[in-house]
Order: structure tokens, then C-alpha cells, then sequence
């Protein structure tokens, strides 16, 4: 399908002008004034809107199996929720289990996605060990384009890595040109803690966070970063929390150290009040790492304002309220991990970032779509609106007015993480390499339509 998008404003994170858009084949072909249609092609009127790329959301968990369960959205339920809100690419988190190898765990996850997923996808491996056999299927890996491995400071006995075995896994990854997230919580003290709450009888689900404390966070932020100083290698430090945290990460990039790192809405607009609601209602926010303090709220936006944050992911981990959350009513250490949001972000994102005057509105295009792509080897096909690029296109309606709800919601999830929150400008139409997927808060695109993106190396980003 061949589409022009007519005087729409468009938005890159540099630039904002007004402008046409033609896309032809699934790419991006022309960006002008006052383009004519040609024959037979579809023409979108984008007066009084934003033209904005399409976003990368490169934190999600579809369909994965933990603390007993699965997550609810699969990557066909999960990729409609991110199309209808505005996201046209994910990066999911493959986990192995112990001792598998990481090839037959890659294969298991493309198997999960194939003929479902209806946005383009990546995968990141997961590192919950290394010896050679993974050293070798990190380099086997890298060639299928997977070229970002995550590794745990937490969930001890289970996920988490030692820090000799960290530090192997990020020389491996300078060997291979790949680049290494980190899931920073001090996993003893979690344990530590978590035994002691038990102990004391504190089993609500309010005392996760009490479990998770901030300090825990920057002690392992902190620590990750002297690890991978030592290594001399670059470092990403997936879903920021805290302002501790963020501090340890100023100082390493003030050092010249190449550090980066995401947050998520739930981190910018919600707070640990809602671990005081009462009652077992605290476990639809029960999430590692917790909701922070009101204050550290401010801290990441001027994180984010400042070029110190340079994503916003959305940790997307969706577990039912009924049958899944209440696992755990009488213990809070047996409550699935995790909430819904891969298609929130860019709605929530807009309203309470530049519609609050936190952000621009090219700032909103570079941590939603523009960073990601780049430090994950996705640019520049993905994440802008540029010839050549894939013709992956947000017609954003910065008027439309809604609210975020359970009922209107696209998760296969019994609630919302941002239930009643009051949107101010609204995802109208999404394109993915062209073709229409989602036009006014409905998925419109094929089913299992998505493509797998072979991701290149890692290349740095700078600000």
C-alpha cells in the first residue's frame, strides 16, 4: 500500500515542521511541501496533527513464563496494544532456563511470536548464567540479531548472576560488539529483607515494596557500573526507579563512562501511596523494582529532561488481578511480578510529559522512539521519519481527549496500571512499513502481520 500523509506537522527529535509524507513499499520515500498524490494512493489528512515515528518500546515480557505462571498478553494481544497506542516496534526478553541453550531457548520465543505479533519485534537474551556453552551462544546469537543480553543483580537462586560471572558476560559481549542491560537490585539484600518482613509475619502485599527499597537499587546501579567500568564496556541499566540510582549514573557519564538507561510511566506518574490503598488492592502495582517516594518522580523527569535517561520503556509484564496476582493474597512474595502498559506509553507519556511542560515534544520523540532504536541497533529503519526509513508512522492527535480504562483497553488484562488517568492528546492513526494498523483506538492491521528485525551491533549515542 502506497500512502501520503498531507500537512501534518511533523515531529522528529531535532526538528519540528510542517510537512507531507509519501511512503511507498513500506518505506518512506519523499518528506516535501505540498506533495501531489499519485495514482492509487491512499491519502491521510493530517491538518491540525502531529506526524510523529512510530514507537519502540524495547522492554516487554509477551508471553512468558514466571513465579508460576504466564504472563496474560501474548505477543498477538500484546502487539495490538502497543499498535492501537502507538508503538510499532518491541523488543521482547527471551528467558532461558538453566543449563538450555540459548539458540534452543531464541528458537522457543520466535515460535511464541511467529505468525501472532502484528508490530515488528526484536528479542534481547537473557544471561541467568555463563559458562563457555553460553560465551559460544552469545556469539551464535549475535549473528541471528540479537545483540543485547540482560543480566539480573536480582532474584537470587533463580535469575540472578554472580558478579564474576557479570563480568564475563560483559567481556563476552565487547568480543561480539553487543551491548548488555542490567537489572539492578542487590539480590542479597532483597533476600535478606524479604526473610526478615516473612519472619516478622508482615506478609501483606504492601510490604513488596518495603522488600525492594531504593537503596537496593543504587547500591547495585552503582556496583554494575564499576563492573562494567572495569570491563570496558558500555552499560544499560533497564527500568530506572530512583533518583539514588540516577545519581550513580550522572557520575559515571560525567566520567566519561558510556552508561544509558531507561524508565517507565509507571515510574514518572503513579508512587508507593498506592501500596497504601488497602488491603491486597496494593498487588496490582507489586513490580520489581517498586513504585518510588512522590520526590523521585521529579528526579527522573529531570533525568529524562536533561539527556541523563535516554528511553522510556515500559517493562510491559501483565499478570490478571484474579486467578494470577492472587497467588499471592496471603504472602506477597508469591504475587506475580509486573503490570500492563505497552499501550499506555505514548498516550501517558505525552500528557504528563509535554502537555505538563516537563518535555518537548521532540524529546517525547527521542526517548519513545529515536534512542531506542539507535542503541539497539534498529536505526535508522526504525525510530524516525527520514528517507529510507521504514514507513513506521504515528498520526497523533494532540486534541483528542480520553481517559485510560480496563474497558477500553487493549490488554488481556482484568485491570489497568493507570486506571482513570485523564489523557490529553491521543494516538489517531498508526502506520507499520505503511500499511494502516490502528485508526481511532481499534486495531484495524492483519493478524500476525509483525516481522522479525535482524538488530545490528551496538553503537553509542551521545548527549
Amino acid at each position: 500500500m502506497n500512502t501520503l500523509i498531507r500537512s501534518g506537522t511533523v515531529i522528529t527529535a531535532k526538528e519540528t515542521f510542517r510537512a507531507d509524507v509519501r511512503i511507498r513499499e513500506g518505506v518512506i520515500t519523499d518528506i516535501g511541501a505540498s506533495l501531489e498524490p499519485d495514482s492509487g494512493e491512499e491519502v491521510l489528512d493530517a491538518a491540525g496533527r502531529y506526524v510523529m515515528p512510530g514507537g519502540v518500546d524495547v522492554h516487554t515480557h509477551l508471553d512468558m513464563p514466571f513465579m508460576g505462571t504466564v504472563t496474560s498478553d501474548d505477543f498477538e494481544t500484546g502487539t495490538r496494544a502497543a499498535a492501537v497506542g502507538g508503538t510499532t516496534t518491541v523488543v521482547d526478553f527471551v528467558i532461558p532456563s538453566h543449563g538450555q541453550p540459548l539458540v534452543e531457548a531464541l528458537e522457543a520465543w520466535h515460535e511464541k511470536a511467529r505468525g501472532k505479533a502484528v508490530v515488528d519485534y526484536g528479542f534481547h537474551m537473557a544471561i541467568v548464567e555463563f559458562n563457555d556453552q553460553v560465551a559460544a551462544g552469545m556469539a551464535d546469537l549475535v549473528s541471528r540479531g540479537v545483540t543485547s543480553f540482560k543480566c539480573f543483580l536480582a532474584y537470587k537462586d533463580a535469575l540472578m548472576v554472580e558478579d564474576l560471572e557479570f563480568l564475563a558476560a560483559l567481556a563476552a559481549a565487547r568480543e561480539h560488539g553487543a551491548l548488555v542491560q542490567v537489572h539492578a537490585e542487590n539480590g542479597d539484600m532483597l533476600a535478606w529483607l524479604t526473610e526478615r518482613l516473612r519472619a516478622e509475619g508482615h506478609l501483606e502485599a504492601r510490604y513488596h515494596a518495603a522488600a525492594h527499597p531504593a537503596i537496593a537499587e543504587e547500591e547495585a546501579s552503582g556496583r554494575a557500573i564499576a563492573l562494567a567500568r572495569v570491563a570496558g564496556q558500555p552499560l544499560y541499566i533497564v527500568h530506572l526507579s530512583c533518583g539514588g540510582a540516577l545519581d550513580q549514573i550522572r557520575l559515571a557519564r560525567a566520567l566519561g563512562q558510556p552508561v544509558y538507561c531507561e524508565t517507565c510511566p509507571q515510574y514518572l506518574v503513579l508512587d508507593d501511596a498506592l501500596y497504601r490503598v488497602g488491603g491486597f488492592e496494593a498487588a496490582r502495582w507489586v513490580m520489581s523494582p517498586p513504585l518510588r517516594e512522590a520526590g523521585d518522580k521529579e528526579e527522573l523527569w529531570a533525568g529524562l529532561e536533561d539527556g541523563s535517561i535516554q528511553c522510556v520503556a515500559t517493562d510491559h509484564c501483565s499478570f490478571n488481578f484474579e486467578g494470577q496476582k492472587d497467588m499471592g493474597r496471603e504472602d506477597f512474595t508469591k504475587i506475580p511480578n509486573g503490570a500492563p502498559g505497552v499501550g499506555d506509553r505514548m498516550n501517558v507519556l505525552w500528557t504528563a510529559g509535554v502537555m505538563a511542560g516537563r518535555i518537548s515534544p521532540n524529546k517525547f520523540v527521542e526517548v519513545t522512539a529515536t534512542n531506542p532504536a539507535r542503541l539497539f541497533g534498529m536505526a535508522p529503519q526504525k525510530g524516525s521519519i527520514t528517507v529510507g526509513a521504514d514507513g513506521d508512522v504515528v498520526v497523533f492527535d494532540p486534541n483528542r481527549r480520553g481517559t485510560v480504562s480496563v474497558k477500553t483497553s487493549k490488554h488481556r488484562c482484568d485491570y489497568s496500571t493507570f486506571e482513570g488517568f485523564a489523557l490529553e492528546g491521543m494516538a489517531e492513526t498508526v502506520l507499520s512499513r505503511g500499511e494502516i494498523i490502528a485508526r481511532d483506538g481499534d486495531y484495524v492491521g492483519r493478524q500476525g502481520r509483525g516481522e522479525y528485525i535482524m538488530r545490528a551491533p551496538f553503537s553509542p549515542v551521545g548527549g
